[in-house]
């Protein structure tokens, strides 16, 4: 296997790492606010996020044993576009001035433009490396399945953005120079959770697309855990039944980013969800529950039931 890095994707992960750490020293002596936040805690969210981005897939792009040029130039061209996005981020918080959503000058309608078009630009570079990943091995069948499934999930996380583009509330008949918001039913900068900022009041689109983007992180994670959890138990060895519980994973994440995302668009806020939110919640959970057991129970033969649909959707995705 190849372990060499995407080379300007790894260095901008790193000049963002760096940014995050000027960002959190400015929120230290720079007490401005905006919208009921501190003016630098959105570019330090943005420089984490997207040294988290560089580096995911500087690694992945890296594996890569065909198409590499065309991974190369689609890392290349998010890294430049992402770093657009992230002059204008910090220059607003410089100057105090909301960077998404801000249409009231000529200028600002600009920016907003640029930023658009960079992130949907970053999106299709990212779809065209995803699709290079369903044309290469990247190692065993579990592995493979995890990456495939968690970078098909992280372009709809970040398809998701753009429900938040379109015009919210009375934006249009009350216009104030904002089109686009995170809240549903909410105007935004109402109260929210400490550091992630989503909403406690209302829906808030921004947790669909923070839960979808890192798919790609959190489903190879578990399976790194159950990797290690094999040197313990025995069954966990067998990569069927490895990549069968990566198929349980995949789908499982998949149903609750769709939850998530229900449950913002019905204006609800993540932290008091309904009885209706929680029954849908609590019957995913069981059914992911029982096709792990059966799994688990018979690692010889292919699960049956939903377990069985389970392994048999994370066999196509494995391809």
């Amino acid at each position: 296997m190849i372990t060499t890095w995407h080379r300007p994707l790894l260095w901008f992960g790193a000049a963002m790492t760096v940014l995050a750490v000027v960002c959190v020293v400015a929120l230290l002596v720079d007490q401005r606010q905006l919208l009921g936040v501190d003016v630098w805690e959105k570019p330090l969210k943005f420089a984490l996020s997207t040294a988290i981005y560089s580096f995911t897939w500087s690694w992945l792009i890296g594996q890569l044993t065909r198409f590499r040029r065309i991974a190369w130039w689609a890392g290349t061209a998010s890294a430049v576009l992402i770093l657009v996005e992230m002059v204008i981020i910090v220059g607003a918080a410089a100057t105090a001035t909301t960077s998404h959503f801000n249409v009231s000058t000529p200028l600002n309608v600009t920016l907003w433009a640029i930023m658009a078009f960079s992130i949907s630009a970053v999106w299709g570079a990212t779809f065209v490396v995803s699709v290079l990943l369903f044309r290469n091995r990247l190692g065993d069948p579990a592995r493979t399945l995890a990456i495939r499934s968690g970078a098909v999930l992280a372009l709809v996380g970040m398809g998701l953005a753009f429900l938040m583009t379109g015009p919210a509330g009375d934006q249009i008949s009350n216009y104030q120079g904002v089109i686009g918001a995170h809240a549903v039913g909410v105007a935004d900068g109402g109260p929210g959770l400490p550091v992630l900022g989503w909403s406690t009041v209302a829906g808030d689109l921004r947790i669909p697309h923070f839960v979808g983007m890192h798919a790609l992180q959190l489903i190879p994670l578990a399976l790194i855990v159950v990797e290690l959890l094999s040197r313990r138990v025995t069954r966990l060895r067998d990569v069927t039944v490895r990549t069968r519980l990566v198929a349980i994973v995949a789908v499982t994440y998949a149903l609750a980013l769709a939850v998530v995302t229900w449950q913002a668009l019905r204006g609800q806020s993540i932290v008091h969800p309904d009885a209706l939110t929680l029954a849908v919640g609590g019957a995913i959970a069981a059914l992911a529950f029982a096709a792990a057991v059966a799994v688990l129970g018979r690692p010889g033969r292919a699960p049956r039931d939903g377990g069985e649909l389970l392994v048999n959707l994370g066999a196509r995705l494995n391809g």
